[in-house]
């Protein structure tokens, strides 16, 4: 359990001023936080779970091995070349 001791301390390590309201309101949301989590102990963890319960799967094509364009071709495509390289703009 959070008390309102716990968030002056916190308040206190992230440097930030809180006010009564504030440090009442956040005592309240941190035990909140605290009690969903002792609900969540509660979950049985031996449920497989479920990735995907639509039961759709990813459809890929099939890895096939083809030839591609020549570096000749690829070159006649390019606006600018220099020897065997595309040639681009100066960055720096």
């Amino acid at each position: 359990m959070i008390t309102k001791r716990d968030v002056e301390h916190i308040g206190w390590l992230a440097r930030i001023k809180l006010t009564e309201e504030e440090k009442s309101k956040f005592t309240e949301q941190f035990n909140s936080i605290l009690d969903y989590f002792e609900r969540l102990d509660e979950v049985d963890p031996d449920v497989p779970p479920a990735h995907n319960i639509s039961g759709l799967v990813n459809v890929f094509r099939a890895d096939v091995v083809r030839g591609s364009m020549s570096r000749d071709d690829a070159l006649d495509n390019a606006p600018k070349k220099e020897g065997e390289f595309f040639k681009g703009p100066r960055v720096v």
